[in-house]
């Protein structure tokens, strides 16, 4: 074999280079897969929208004319309500899920991107990217506050809008079997008053969760013991709460922040760790307020925690939020040994 016959050897970064050209083209194929999905699914959510508001309609008309509607038509007409609004619920969910994953293939892209710049040796920064850290910033809030107000509206539309419109077809039911059937009234109007506290109990949890007024009225102490109490009641898990340092407000981006932290790391607990303890220290100083959260649940490895379940669990968020106040975050767990999540903000008097 002469020399031209001979093909070169590849060096290790070559060899790297090439791995990360393949990975590149895998991900931008399942991202365009996964475009096409989210398409698709978020075409089946419109038409479910559309079906929603056809069948309230429709159920709106039948309220007028409450007294020539068989009974077994009124039946259907709200088993078909329900059945499309948990349809739509599934179907946003699965929407969510694959935009989750199309962000995920998106970053993704990008680190490639970059690190095969790098390693060619083209520059990633130009005079005209120099704004691009401050773009992506404002992007990342706005997105942000799309994602809550996504939120907001989806669980008000399942929740208290729909739970509204049946409150109105049980009264309009027992209002009109007073005269045929006063036990049968009496009965509807007990359901209702049952469905009516649940409802304003579950209304009043979504408001705390949403903006709790302590939060700003009392500061971050009260309104967490208030959280884990409640939170207690709902679970049934034994959580404890120990408060050291100086008891005092501080700025409010903090209290939010930690606020928001122990929401997010106490429903993940609930959701995944299957743990029956968990024990939460706040520690504020003059300088800085430190958080930890300890469970007994099954635990993870933490070597092997991969960017995808940072982002399932809400742990890059939080950690990206944190970095932004130059507060920093710790995971320590061992599989089967429980896990605990501590994080730390400074604070400026």
């Amino acid at each position: 074999m002469t020399p031209q016959e001979a093909a070169p050897e590849q060096t290790p970064i070559e060899a790297f280079v090439e791995m990360l050209k393949s990975e590149l083209d895998q991900a931008r194929a399942e991202a365009k897969e996964i475009n096409m999905l989210v398409e698709q699914s978020q075409g089946e959510v419109d038409k479910l929208v559309q079906r929603n508001a056809a069948i309230t309609a429709q159920l709106h008309q039948m309220q007028a004319h409450f007294d020539t509607v068989p009974r077994e038509d009124i039946r259907n007409v709200y088993e078909a309500s329900q059945d499309a609004q948990q349809r739509l619920f599934t179907m946003r969910g699965q929407l969510e899920k694959l935009q989750s994953d199309q962000n995920h293939l998106r970053r993704f892209s990008e680190l490639i991107t970059k690190t095969l710049q790098l390693l060619e040796g083209r520059p990633t920064i130009t005079v005209e990217d120099e704004e691009t850290p401050f773009a992506s910033a404002i992007q990342q809030i706005i997105s942000a506050q799309e994602e809550e107000r996504r939120k907001i509206s989806r669980q008000i539309h399942d929740g208290p809008a729909q739970a509204l419109a049946n409150f109105i077809l049980q009264s309009e039911i027992a209002l009109r079997m007073f005269d045929k059937d006063p036990e049968q009234a009496r009965a509807e109007l007990t359901n209702l008053k049952a469905a009516a506290a649940s409802t304003f109990a579950h209304v009043r949890d979504f408001i705390f969760d949403l903006r709790p007024m302590m939060l700003d009225d009392l500061g971050l102490i009260p309104t967490v013991r208030r959280y884990v109490e409640a939170f207690k009641d709902k679970t049934g898990l034994d959580i404890s709460l120990v408060v050291t340092g100086s008891e005092r407000r501080i700025e409010s981006h903090v209290e939010v922040l930690t606020f928001r932290a122990l929401q997010e790391m106490l429903g993940n607990i609930r959701d995944h760790a299957q743990a029956t303890q968990v024990k939460i220290v706040l520690d504020i100083d003059a300088q800085q307020l430190r958080a930890s959260i300890e469970d007994n649940g099954k635990g993870f490895d933490t070597e092997s925690l991969q960017a995808k379940e940072m982002e399932t669990h809400g742990l890059r968020a939080l950690q990206d939020r944190l970095a932004q106040v130059g507060g920093a975050l710790e995971v320590e767990s061992t599989a089967g040994q429980g896990s605990q999540i501590s994080f730390s903000i400074p604070i400026n008097e």
